[in-house]
């Protein structure tokens, strides 16, 4: 077979050789150690949180090596694309603060020296590469039709051939002479074309995972199709070209590819180029409601499966980068305990300490996770995060905080910006519902949780005799002071030790008390600081409220 006459049929246009490439896309000047890291998503859908924790292990990895991470887009399988689904992808890397040094970003623009970052725009390179593949022999063109293939499986699987695919002795046009091959292209026969894989069955590939360690494989021995018959690459071939002239250091995908190793480092030695160093990372799971045990996150089934979800729900961007972290590395907790101003980005992240099990992606870890984070910040941070969120998603709230900025940051600011902040927040959705009862547009009186111990009488009497003693100038010695003095005379102590000495003896004690007041100002059994509370509601507010909730629990 002359190889160059064959690749000369193939390619007539294509002019360039690799060596060309080498020269465009030389190897980057980077310290010693340093990682370059791609992320390369296709545009066939939303971003999916497993996405999110794959750039972010990629993003991680370039910064704590001082390399270069970029977002490369693989577009080369157009039924499937969605429309805007790069702007979707990149979107939501913007909304949680994930960037990368280089590739795709905003509008179709791109950053970087090592570009086209979209596969579409890169036909010539791969094509070249090709040529070169043709011209050593190492591929050749494929005219099997679909009904060939759909056959040759069949007779693989009646046959109970240990190997699918097309090989061997099923590789019909493997050995095609340059006649036959020119005569099908002239008579306008469509074809693929495919590697010729120089791997043999009874041998094995080693190579270092650097997450899971060794692994052994069996060598490559399937003709994979390299161009489709309309020129387009396939992801492994395109991936192998892309990964070379882009000079990417380590490719970091999820463990699904592990089973492609083979073909990849086939594809790399074929093609000249040194192969990457690997790392698989795990899939991200849950726990499933219904039996327990742990799946994939779903897209049909776990809303969020979806980044969206975390923007609609509120969840600060910090707090989903934290929580990802502690999925990420297991010693990012202690890291941040004796870190905690530290920038995230700051981790010294390392992919030996990930973990090979699938890891969980557990909504009330995240929760704890997000009350924490937002427990730290001031009122000023929360109102504004709040508000921003508030425009797109809830228009009454923001309504009700752009009124009176002043109260709503005081309200946000109780029992915050101390030693012991509380932590009832997890995300901003449940904002409304934490400040309702400061808001009479959005409150409504409940006395569902009243202290169970106490009858509705002894309550609206409790009401009665606080509003006969209430001050709106006392201080919280004071306050709290009337609310104990209010205690003996209705058949509660002041003391709460005394009450569990002798529980019978009294209708409960003073945290009862304050409990009752508490849930007719608010509604609720658990708030904040109920004197801060009574102070910014003011006189004639809880004088109402209290009035209101004694009279109507007389009828109850």
């Amino acid at each position: 077979m002359d190889y160059e006459a064959l690749s000369e049929l193939l390619f007539p246009n294509i002019t360039k050789t690799p060596e060309d490439y080498e020269k465009m896309y030389p190897p980057r000047k980077l310290p010693e150690g340093a990682r370059v890291t791609r992320f390369a998503p296709s545009p066939t859908g939303y971003l999916h949180i497993g996405g999110l924790y794959g750039a972010l292990t990629d993003v991680m990895t370039a910064k704590s090596t001082g390399g270069v991470s970029y977002l490369r887009i693989e577009d080369t399988d157009k039924k499937r694309e969605v429309e805007d689904g790069v702007s979707a992808i990149i979107k939501g890397f913007n909304a949680f603060g994930v960037g990368f040094d280089e590739g795709v970003t905003v509008r179709g623009k791109e950053k970087g020296k090592y570009g086209p970052y979209t596969q579409s725009k890169r036909e010539e390179i791969y094509k070249t590469v090709a040529k070169s593949l043709v011209k050593k022999g190492l591929a050749y063109p494929c005219f099997c039709t679909a009904e060939e293939l759909t056959e040759m499986r069949s007779r693989q699987e009646s046959e109970g051939t240990a190997i699918w695919g097309y090989f061997g002795k099923w590789a019909k046009c493997r050995d095609l002479t340059f006649d036959e091959i020119k005569a099908k292209i002239d008579a306008g026969m469509p074809y693929v074309l495919r590697f010729r894989a120089q791997g043999s069955e009874d041998k094995k590939i080693v190579f270092e995972d650097i997450i899971r360690g060794k692994i052994e494989m069996p060598e490559n021995i399937i003709d994979e199709v390299l161009l489709k018959s309309d020129g387009i690459p396939t992801y492994h071939f395109a991936h192998v070209c892309d990964d070379h002239f882009m000079r990417t250091t380590h490719v970091i995908r999820g463990e699904e590819w592990i089973s492609s190793v083979p073909k990849h480092i086939a594809l790399f030695k074929a093609c000249g180029f040194k192969a990457p160093k690997y790392a698989h990372t795990p899939q991200v799971m849950k726990i499933d409601e219904e039996n327990g045990s742990k799946r994939k996150l779903s897209k049909r089934k776990d809303p969020e499966a979806a980044v969206s979800y975390f923007v609609e729900q509120g969840y600060p961007k910090e707090s989903v980068l934290e929580y990802l972290m502690t999925l990420m590395n297991s010693n990012f907790e202690d890291w941040r305990r004796a870190n905690p101003k530290a920038d995230v980005f700051e981790f010294p992240f390392n992919l030996k300490k990930m973990s090979a099990a699938g890891c969980l992606f557990d909504l009330a870890k995240l929760n704890d996770v997000s009350k924490n984070v937002i427990s730290v910040m001031n009122c000023e941070e929360v109102y504004d995060c709040v508000l921003k969120w508030a425009k797109n998603y809830d228009k009454e709230l923001c309504k009700l905080f752009k009124k009176n900025p002043k109260y709503a940051k005081a309200i946000l600011n109780i029992d915050r910006e101390n030693p012991t902040p509380r932590k009832d927040i997890a995300k901003w959705s449940e904002v409304k519902d934490y400040v309702t009862y400061f808001y009479d547009d959005i409150y409504y009186p409940s006395f569902k949780m009243m202290p169970e111990n106490i009858t509705h009488e002894d309550a609206g009497k409790i009401l009665k005799a606080y509003l006969a003693v209430y001050d709106e100038n006392d201080n919280k010695e004071q306050w709290f002071d009337k609310i104990k003095g209010i205690c003996e005379p209705l058949g509660f102590t002041p003391d709460v030790k005394e009450y569990k000495k002798n529980p019978d003896a009294f209708k409960g004690h003073v945290g009862d008390v304050s409990s009752v007041i508490r849930v007719a100002l608010t509604s609720r059994a658990n708030t904040p600081d109920l004197y801060m509370i009574m102070k910014l509601l003011g006189k004639q507010r809880v004088w109402e409220r209290i009035a209101l909730s004694a009279n109507m629990l007389f009828y109850l």
